[in-house]
């Protein structure tokens, strides 16, 4: 039987619900905002229900990314587990925020992997990620305005001030990795321990956080004296929703799970010639982002219906960064070891496998022969990528296990109370 397993916006709800109903006296549901488009923004609650406040709350963010459906199923799984299992709420109320984009969820809902076999192409038929001042984790720069999803995170942040803050993410291909706000002893080597036993390969050094200190492999740390500014590989500058609460003692800590599995990006073996392999890299994006534009021209800025309009924007503003991106690679002091250059040629070969995809969808109505085009680009460029990488699907049981695992872990290691 094929199942499709990550949760839809409106089953998270139903399902949160159900659980609700299961066990009253240890869970409870509740809106905490709206989104841009009027959608309710639900917190899942674990733990306590009356009396004196816990000491210690706890916060775990799914769904900031619309194309990571996994981390709500990860938070329905772990508060399934505190209702069989209360003792592991760590004298802690945990709090789920179910879905932090489900404007985005909903045009991304196409991202629905059915197991056991799910097919790469099927899935790229799909694919949203809203343009970076749509993704509700960044904040813009003072004096702009928070978009209301931002807004109600960062007011649930400064009401609970959590002595942990868990954003839960799937990258679609690759391996797994971490991004802590300040060393914790032993959240690196327990994150390690859990992804060997998943047999979930581990990104050596990931492309995210290329200001964060690398503590190999797969562990991202804020360094010391780091700005409120966080800088993506393509330039982009805004706060974030992962720094705000540290004015609160918070510890963020991002954790990403593969949906397909690279075993190449953990390879530690020594390349012989580097400089070779980065500019490589850099020519398969630059490459495919001129055949892009080749076949788009300026087919992207005529009408497009207002439904369809994020797509386009998403595919435009990733086309156009995408020369940025590679001088950000060239500028890096390249690895020695093979598991760089896999990660970094994933990169590559999927931001112009995004913008084919968006692309075409933004386009379905009104160019049918574009579409054509870019949807040959979608399977040849997803079957090209099986093939030099040989993807593993990684089961939605494994991935959100890896998440409810390094949760766990990390709370305990967090430290006594406050």
């Amino acid at each position: 039987m094929r199942t499709s397993l990550y949760p839809a916006v409106d089953e998270l709800e139903r399902r949160a619900r159900a659980l609700v109903r299961a066990a009253p006296g240890l869970l409870r549901l509740h809106e905490v905002g709206q989104s841009r488009a009027g959608r309710p923004l639900w917190l899942l609650s674990a733990g306590h229900t009356g009396g004196a406040a816990p000491d210690r709350h706890i916060l775990a963010v799914a769904g900031a990314h619309a194309n990571e459906p996994v981390g709500g199923a990860s938070a329905l799984r772990l508060a399934a587990l505190f209702a069989g299992r209360p003792e592991l709420l760590l004298g802690c109320a945990w709090h789920f925020l179910l879905c932090l984009d489900p404007d985005g969820a909903r045009l991304a809902h196409g991202w629905q992997p059915e197991e056991p076999d799910p097919s790469l192409t099927e899935c790229h038929r799909g694919f949203y990620r809203p343009a970076f001042d749509l993704q509700p984790e960044s904040l813009p720069m003072p004096p702009g305005v928070p978009l209301p999803e931002s807004a109600t995170l960062v007011r649930i942040l400064d009401e609970l001030r959590p002595v942990a803050q868990f954003t839960l993410h799937g990258i679609e291909f690759g391996g797994a990795f971490v991004m802590t706000t300040r060393t914790v002893p032993g959240v690196a080597d327990a994150f390690r321990r859990t992804a060997a036993r998943l047999r979930v390969p581990v990104d050596r050094h990931p492309v995210d956080g290329p200001d964060w200190r690398l503590d190999p492999p797969g562990v991202l740390v804020l360094p010391d004296g780091h700005g409120a500014g966080e800088r993506d590989p393509s330039g982009f500058v805004a706060e974030s929703t992962w720094f705000h609460p540290r004015r609160h003692g918070t510890l963020t800590t991002l954790i990403e799970t593969p949906a397909w599995a690279v075993p190449a990006v953990s390879d530690a073996r020594p390349v012989t010639d580097p400089d070779r392999e980065a500019a490589r890299l850099g020519e398969v994006l630059l490459g495919r982002s001129r055949e892009l534009a080749a076949v788009l021209g300026t087919r992207l800025d005529d009408a497009v219906p207002d439904d369809l309009a994020p797509l386009r924007d998403a595919a435009r503003e990733l086309l156009a960064v995408a020369p940025s991106i590679a001088d950000s690679w060239a500028a890096e002091e390249p690895g020695l070891f093979r598991g760089y250059f896999a990660t970094r040629g994933i990169s590559a070969r999927r931001i112009p496998l995004r913008v084919a995809a968006m692309a075409s969808r933004a386009l379905a109505r009104t160019d049918p022969r574009a579409v054509e085009i870019l949807d040959d680009l979608v399977r040849e460029w997803s079957q090209e990528l099986e093939k030099t990488y040989h993807l593993r699907w990684v089961p939605v049981a494994t991935q959100t296990a890896l998440h409810v695992r390094t949760m766990l872990d990390t709370a305990r290691l967090v430290g006594e109370p406050r």
